[in-house]
């Protein structure tokens, strides 16, 4: 799966300028391959430029429009120069997924590391927050847009041994539901989406060095299957459309049912 035409035919973001950060794989790159087949001008960013400049290119020659630029979320100069570029590029900014984040934890809290506590706050916490900063700015400008920011279903509950990471996706729902009612007034909708264990590049090689682990990680989920990125990309689209207009401040957990039990 890809990410494209999977939330029906018609192009519902036609003419609209969408920012998708962490664009480069996984669920970034559906869900910026599923804003440019929606007809989307789709700025897409992340630190791995090659791979970003790559999906970027397959819009482009799906019909689409799309540039990429090179930039670290936990840099304030990178986000501010990043949502400038759209508004350069595109004249306006309508909708953003805040996607970029890290996970590189398996240790029980009093194990934890100093250094990875500091860089996953940066990216995961840090950078969304400048990134809907910056954001805000420019639909508050314009009157009006869409935030979707990439939790988990570790912001919605405890992970033993991913205490750091839980943490950070709580403090995303925190800054979702707080911008949400700041800015409900001013048109501005901002939501975040929840993922369970998604089937992603970085899961699949995770995978491959254990092969036994996916019958634990599907057992996790009573609807019996692991996710996959156009579950994640589904979700993201509809938050960003006119459908979910009266959805704001919401935490959808995409998890097969993982948060229930």
């Amino acid at each position: 799966m890809n990410g494209l035409g999977q939330v029906g035919a018609a192009k519902q973001f036609v003419g609209k300028t969408v920012l998708v950060t962490g664009a480069a794989s996984g669920i970034g790159r559906g869900a910026a391959l599923a804003f440019g087949s929606q007809g989307a001008n789709v700025v897409l960013a992340d630190i791995a430029q090659e791979a970003g400049e790559a999906v970027a290119a397959q819009i482009r020659a799906e019909g689409g429009q799309a540039i990429f630029q090179r930039a670290d979320v936990a840099n304030a100069h990178d986000v501010e120069a990043l949502v400038a570029t759209a508004v350069r590029e595109f004249g306006r900014l309508d909708c953003a997924f805040n996607n970029a984040g890290i996970e590189e934890e398996y240790e029980r809290l009093a194990d934890s590391d100093e250094a990875l506590f500091d860089r996953m706050m940066g990216i995961n916490v840090k950078g969304v927050w400048l990134c809907m900063k910056h954001e805000l700015r420019q639909m508050l400008a314009q009157g009006g847009g869409t935030i979707v920011n990439t939790a988990s279903v570790a912001g919605l509950m405890g992970a033993p041994k991913h205490a750091i990471y839980a943490a950070s996706k709580h403090a995303v729902v925190g800054l979702t539901k707080s911008a949400a009612a700041e800015y409900g007034k001013k048109n501005i909708r901002i939501n975040s989406v929840c993922p369970g264990v998604i089937r992603t590049p970085m899961l699949e090689r995770a995978l491959e060095r254990d092969p036994k682990w996916e019958a634990s990680l599907i057992g996790l989920h009573p609807i019996g299957r692991l996710g996959e990125v156009d579950d994640v990309v589904n979700a993201v689209l509809w938050l960003c459309s006119d459908a979910s207009g009266f959805v704001t401040g919401h935490q959808l957990a995409v998890d097969g049912a993982m948060t229930i039990v």
